[in-house]
């Protein structure tokens, strides 16, 4: 297995097409295996790889805490997809008693070495090409909301039309209720389905709270990968 080389625009577009159906390299949480492909990339992937430039930006945010992350930080080449050659180590090169039985694909001869790294780039490419070809999994998320209101004077019909007024392009709203809270206050209790690329829970509170005379806060009740 392996994402060959993650300098390159074909290794990078390896790992966005991994991406597209995971949130992370491994497991379900950010781990060393994120921390060891991260640091083998050295520039931010484009715009149009998206779901490697929104892992990218996420493992990112953990650079303060990369050390602390779960899990045991091995070579590169231990992660990706199966079926694509690791291409981040070099092998021994063969001595010289051994040149007339193998073949060193890797020698110090430059035209060899070209022709091979040739061959490399061109396996990658195609593969990301049959990758490409899949349609791309959308990962989205179901979110339940609790928007409080300030007081039980509040006219909870319009908090809710202020609610449903913020549109973005991902953010589709479902079903609300009012739930008792105590006293006669009663929360907004409404639910929406985000894609997990477009929108997420800080600004849907950004632009909820931005509605200061309904709205006192805004808590996430339920969030569910869908």
């Amino acid at each position: 297995m392996g994402f060959g080389d993650l300098k390159s625009s074909s290794g990078l577009a390896l790992l966005n097409d991994f991406l597209s159906a995971r949130s992370y390299v491994e497991g379900y949480v950010p781990s060393q295996a994120d921390v060891a492909v991260f640091d083998a990339i050295s520039t931010p992937p484009s715009a149009d790889l998206c779901h490697a430039l929104r892992w990218y930006n996420h493992i990112k945010s953990y650079q303060d805490q990369r050390d602390s992350l779960p899990g045991v930080k091995k070579p590169l080449g231990h992660y990706g997809p199966a079926g694509v050659a690791d291409t981040t180590t070099v092998s021994t090169p063969a001595s010289k008693d051994d040149d007339d039985d193998d073949i060193d694909l890797f020698g110090s001869d430059d035209e060899e070495d070209a022709e091979a790294e040739k061959l490399k780039e061109q396996r990658l490419a195609e593969y990301a090409a049959k990758k490409s070809k899949k349609p791309t999994l959308i990962a989205k998320s179901s979110i339940l909301l609790d928007v409080k209101p300030w007081d039980d004077e509040t006219d909870m019909s319009k908090l809710e039309e202020c609610v449903r007024s913020v549109q973005m392009d991902g953010l589709v709203w479902g079903q609300a209720k009012l739930v008792p809270v105590g006293y006669g206050i009663k929360k907004l209790q409404i639910g929406c389905v985000v894609e997990d690329d477009k929108v997420g829970t800080d600004i849907l509170e950004e632009k909820i709270t931005a509605f200061e005379d309904f709205v006192q806060s805004m808590d996430v009740a339920a969030f569910n990968k869908i």
